[in-house]
C-alpha cells in the first residue's frame, strides 16, 4: 500500500498496522505510530460533533502524501514511514488517519512522527467539515 487518501470503506487500519510491522526490516529498532480518531467536541471545544466529513483533492493530496514521506525518511534515516488517510463521513470515535514509521533508533522514531503528523494536518489538499449536533456545521481549517 502507498501513502494516501482513500475510501473510508476501502480501508482497515488493523489490518495495514498488522502488515506494516510484519515487514519491518532487520535495520528496525523502533516503531511508532499515529491514529487520527473523529472528535465528539469541536476544535472550539463548544459544541458537540454528530458528524466529521473529510474530502479531498486527491492527485493533489496524494503527491504531498508520499513527498511528506520521501522527506521525513531521508531527514530521520527511517526504514519505513506511511500515511494512509480515510475520506468520507465519520461519526466520533472513527479512526480516519494512520501514521506508521519504522526506524532504527526510537528518538528519530518519535521525531519523524511528529513531523509527518504536523505536516500531513498542514500540507495536503484535505478539507475537514464538522457538522454539530445542533444541525449547524463548519468547515475547517
Amino acid at each position: 500500500m502507498e501513502s494516501g487518501v482513500y475510501p473510508k470503506g476501502s480501508l482497515d487500519f488493523g489490518e495495514i498496522y498488522s502488515r506494516f510491522i510484519a515487514n519491518l526490516g532487520r535495520n528496525t529498532g523502533s516503531s511508532t505510530s499515529f491514529l487520527g480518531v473523529a472528535r465528539l467536541d469541536s476544535a472550539d471545544g463548544k459544541k458537540r460533533i454528530k458528524n466529521l466529513v473529510m474530502e479531498s483533492y486527491e492527485k493533489h493530496a496524494n503527491q504531498i502524501l508520499n513527498k511528506i514521506c520521501k522527506e521525513v525518511k531521508k531527514k530521520y534515516g527511517l526504514t519505513d514511514i506511511l500515511i494512509v488517510h480515510a475520506l468520507g463521513k465519520f461519526k466520533p470515535g472513527d479512526p480516519v488517519v494512520l501514521v506508521l514509521i519504522a526506524s532504527p533508533r526510537r528518538v528519530e522514531s518519535f521525531q519523524a512522527l511528529r513531523e509527518a503528523v504536523e505536516r500531513y494536518k498542514k500540507e495536503p489538499a484535505l478539507f475537514k467539515q464538522e457538522i454539530y449536533a445542533d444541525g449547524t456545521s463548519a468547515w475547517i481549517h
